[in-house]
């Protein structure tokens, strides 16, 4: 359920929007043309607007038919506490049940707490049949 006041959009931030409530919320931060690219390879996002503004967002990314990705959950700290982390989630899990391959591994990589939240919708770690890995570039 969305709190008064919000929106949950389905459409992808833009480049100014997604790097924004990345540094707002935290998040490593990307190039402009790093951004660029990257949201073209969005498969889902959904926006979360308040008062005309773009105050949290989450996509989801893959390659269309096996494996999907849930990344960038980032709400603005001014909006953080009202549920807009669970509304994005709620949004990106209806469309992963409803428009994904019944086959279709989703992931995500869950910094803690925020475990917690992911836990509500049905992702569970993989640990120890599995591990998650990362390598930056540069």
């Amino acid at each position: 359920m969305t709190p008064p006041g919000y929106d949950i959009l389905p459409r992808i931030p833009t480049v100014e929007e997604y790097l924004r409530l990345r540094a707002a919320a935290g998040l490593s931060a990307f190039s402009v043309e790093a951004a660029t690219l990257g949201l073209g390879g969005t498969v889902f996002a959904v926006i979360v607007q308040h008062a005309g503004h773009a105050v949290g967002m989450g996509r989801l990314i893959g390659d269309g038919g096996c494996f999907f990705q849930v990344v960038d959950i980032a709400v603005d700290p001014a909006h953080q506490g009202r549920g807009l982390g669970k509304a994005i989630m709620a949004a990106l899990t209806e469309h992963i049940d409803s428009q994904l391959p019944a086959s279709a591994y989703v992931s995500l990589i869950a910094d803690v707490p925020a475990n917690r939240l992911y836990e509500q919708f049905g992702f569970a770690e993989t640990a120890p049949r599995s591990l998650g890995m990362a390598r930056r570039v540069g």
